[in-house]
């Protein structure tokens, strides 16, 4: 009786070439061109897509109302007869103005934090901290809820709301960075030649860690997007007349439970693909930012 010798442990060489070989190369670069045509095309829609068509997007028409779609109306229509195409293309330029402010909010407050924490160090680290874990320990969808409440409904009190719920990762991760770049022999020198500890933050802590922090916004947008359609959908963020992917979608459940799919489907879509994308990107340069270790292959 003869039994099989186990396989051989592979090799750094050969676990490295099945980690970054052609295929998964080929795929990688695939899949960042199809987010960038697609961040591409939702770019040219929010922006071309209302000047050119002259049509108005809260025009209603019973006659036409929830009509399938068809070569007039692509996407169909709404309960009151308005066209699906031109309130998506709408919602997504209301969802990305969102994300984008909020993003950009949020990354300046943590950044701010983050940096302000790890270059002063000492008590004022410890108390930014312990302001960041008392957010942190609240839920952001609650945390949100609780912000809109205090205001009438509007884009800004939402973009107020993610930007609040949304700065604790960028400042942690400031923080960190800050943290490993005191240590560098440039920063030491700097500190010996007298420089003052905001002269050194300002120089040569902030620069390095704007790229970490830019990144952390164009993460941040995706999920900024889908917080605020998250708020729309419960009726908590924006006015039901103002034309966002999640008061869309949220005004569409009366439809989709008579058997209507389409008020909810491209909604939907329309949120999810370009997230998607934006993701996708970011991804991407997150991976350049941070390249994995790659062992030399042997050939």
């Amino acid at each position: 009786m003869t039994c099989d010798a186990p396989a051989p442990a592979a090799s750094p060489a050969e676990s490295a070439w099945r980690s970054h070989g052609p295929g998964r190369r080929s795929t990688r670069a695939l899949r960042v061109r199809t987010s960038a045509v697609l961040v591409a095309a939702t770019v040219l829609a929010v922006l071309l897509v209302p000047p050119l068509v002259q049509l108005d997007q809260q025009a209603v028409d019973l006659a036409a109302k929830l009509e399938p779609p068809s070569l007039r109306h692509p996407f169909g229509t709404d309960d009151v007869g308005r066209d699906l195409l031109l309130r998506c293309v709408y919602g997504l330029r209301v969802s990305l103005l969102v994300g984008v402010a909020a993003a950009v909010t949020a990354t300046v407050v943590g950044t701010a934090v983050g940096a302000a924490a790890g270059a002063l160090g000492g008590w004022v680290d410890r108390a930014l901290m312990r302001v960041v874990d008392t957010f942190s320990s609240v839920p952001h969808l609650l945390l949100g809820i609780f912000v809109v409440a205090m205001f009438r409904p509007g884009v800004w009190p939402v973009v107020i709301s993610v930007a609040l719920t949304h700065w604790l990762s960028t400042a942690r991760i400031v923080r960190a960075e800050v943290l490993s770049l005191r240590s560098r022999p440039y920063i030491d020198a700097a500190v010996s030649g007298g420089a003052s500890r905001w002269r050194v933050a300002v120089r040569h802590l902030l620069p390095a860690v704007l790229p970490q922090a830019a990144l952390a916004a164009v993460l941040m947008v995706p999920h900024a997007m889908w917080h605020e359609s998250a708020l729309s959908f419960l009726g908590l963020g924006l006015p039901t007349h103002t034309a966002s992917l999640g008061t869309l979608i949220q005004t569409a459940r009366g439809s989709l439970l008579a058997g209507q799919w389409w008020p909810t489907l491209f909604p939907g879509l329309f949120l999810i693909v370009p997230t998607l994308a934006i993701a996708g990107l970011a991804g991407a340069w997150r991976e350049r930012l941070h390249p994995r270790h790659r062992s030399e292959l042997m050939l």
